[in-house]
């Protein structure tokens, strides 16, 4: 009994355990948009310039996750995270030394690089670690919650450091909280590896790969500032084709795929894949959105702002593992449906939103929102784990991971684009039905400003009906997902 108490207590601390690395990771990608100003300011850079340093974080990030999964699968899983922690926290401490843009960004390069290590091989970690479905369920359930937690406290976190300590700050915090993570993966992760070993990686079809995520990537970054058919934007979608063109080629003939195209056979894998993807984009676009129309409409600051995200995170904490507590009870196709719905709702509620808003517009709409995303986390990743054979979990969860990335692009990408046109086509309207009777300098000036003020907030209220129409249409799609065994989960190989 003492040694059945001894295993599930370790099972709970490996979780704890990649749970660091997880948020550790997401944390710096979202916490570094808020010290851009003081970057800019301290290396006398222009706003265009400082976006390659988000930029370049996400193109490194999006590459190299399929290499790591495939990886860890092979030379195990253990080594994969603690090779790619350690290089995380390495390049966190030389980006916190940088002494210019191009130094800064080539650190970041690094740190993004080893990062994208943490997600497929954390998922496997957990997946092999906890072998029984509902209890596995919720460990990844309250794992995926450390991923969108991340991205609320980032804010919460990053405003004070910054604010107290400078930019830098932002950097080398990871340093003493990442020896700790490190040192904890040494002590409680058994190592684990596929039953069937690699013996020809798939060097090329990686390759192709990158090529082909880079330049999406890329062009979802830039397509906005660039305009969407642009000369740059429609080199871009070329090469876009023709690298996946390329790639799929390449993935048919090899005989160790790095994405093995079987799992798009499983109709259960895509439609779970797509609503993770619906999610992840309403949710990415809304905390990209929310913070910018707190601080120019609502006149918060940084800090500030960060305190409105503070439920949303509790609230996704709160809802992972009971939606995971559901496994066995429920299908797993109508507890995602429903979290999809009730993202929806939260989403919906933000379009009555304007600049006489309190604090509590804001905060309850991110709160339902929030509740709704963490209620199907868990059952998305579980179902994505125990519909793929254990030598293939790193490789299905770095393509898990791929598409919330790309999720977060497009989500900001879109939402970015509607914004703006919505704003230009509320400005047209509302000018035309506006009427001034005095017409002196400084009346026409406020006339003017005040068009512009309500087209923007307008434009902020479609933004979100959209979204949430369209997450709406998710959670319809997500019934279509079954799988036979939710709970399977065949035995993997383990090295004590």
């Amino acid at each position: 009994m003492a040694g059945n108490n001894q295993n599930d207590n370790l099972r709970w601390w490996v979780l704890f355990t990649v749970i660091i690395g997880t948020f550790l990771g997401r944390l710096d990608q979202t916490i570094v948009n808020l010290a851009l100003p003081k970057i800019i300011d301290d290396f006398s850079i222009t706003v265009t310039a400082a976006g390659w340093i988000a930029t370049a974080y996400i193109l490194a990030n999006a590459i190299f996750v399929p290499v790591w999964g495939k990886l860890g699968d092979t030379i195990g899983r253990k080594k994969v995270y603690i090779l790619g922690f350690s290089i995380f926290i390495f390049g966190s401490v030389l980006a916190g030394l940088a002494w210019n843009l191009s130094s800064l960004i080539f650190f970041r390069v690094i740190q993004a690089i080893a990062g994208s290590a943490d997600y497929p091989t954390a998922m496997a970690i957990i997946a092999v670690t906890f072998r029984e479905g509902k209890e596995r369920a919720q460990a990844l359930g309250i794992w995926s919650a450390s991923f969108a937690a991340a991205a609320v406290f980032g804010p919460l976190v990053g405003g004070p450091l910054i604010d107290n300590f400078g930019w830098r700050s932002v950097f080398l915090v990871n340093l003493p909280v990442g020896i700790i993570g490190l040192f904890m993966a040494l002590a409680f992760v058994r190592e684990s590896v596929s039953d069937k070993r690699t013996k020809h990686f798939d060097w090329w079809g990686a390759i192709f790969l990158g090529l082909a995520l880079s330049s999406l990537v890329l062009v979802l970054d830039k397509g906005l500032e660039w305009g969407w058919l642009s000369v740059k934007s429609q080199l871009c979608y070329l090469a876009v084709f023709v690298f996946t063109w390329i790639f799929i080629l390449i993935e048919k003939k090899h005989p160790e795929p790095i994405v093995d195209f079987k799992f798009f056979k499983s109709s259960a894998f895509v439609n779970t894949l797509g609503n993770n993807f619906i999610v992840f984009m309403g949710m990415i676009g809304a905390v990209f959105l929310i913070p910018i129309f707190a601080q120019t409409f609502l006149g918060y600051d940084a800090t500030q702002t960060g305190y409105l995200f503070m439920p949303m995170a509790f609230m996704i904490v709160i809802a992972a593992p009971f939606g995971g507590s559901l496994t066995g009870k429920i299908q797993a196709r109508y507890v995602i449906a429903v979290s999809t719905f009730i993202a929806a709702i939260g989403l919906y509620l933000f379009s009555g939103i304007d600049a006489r808003s309190g604090p509590l517009a804001i905060i309850l709409p991110l709160s339902v929102m929030a509740f709704g995303i963490g209620f199907g986390m868990s059952q998305r990743t579980n179902v994505i784990a125990s519909l793929v054979p254990p030598n293939e979990i790193g490789v299905a969860s770095s393509v898990l991971a791929l598409a919330r990335n790309i999720a977060g692009a497009f989500g900001i990408a879109i939402f970015g684009t509607v914004l703006q046109d919505s704003i230009n086509a509320n400005v047209l309207a509302t000018a035309q039905n506006s009427v001034l009777n005095i017409k002196n300098p400084l009346t026409i000036q406020q006339f003017t400003g005040l068009i512009i003020l309500k087209s923007q907030v307008m434009a902020y209220g479609r933004v979100f009906v959209i979204s949430a129409i369209f997450l709406a249409v998710g959670a319809l799609a997500a019934l279509t997902i079954k799988v036979k065994n939710e709970s399977a989960m065949p035995k993997e190989v383990i090295i004590e």
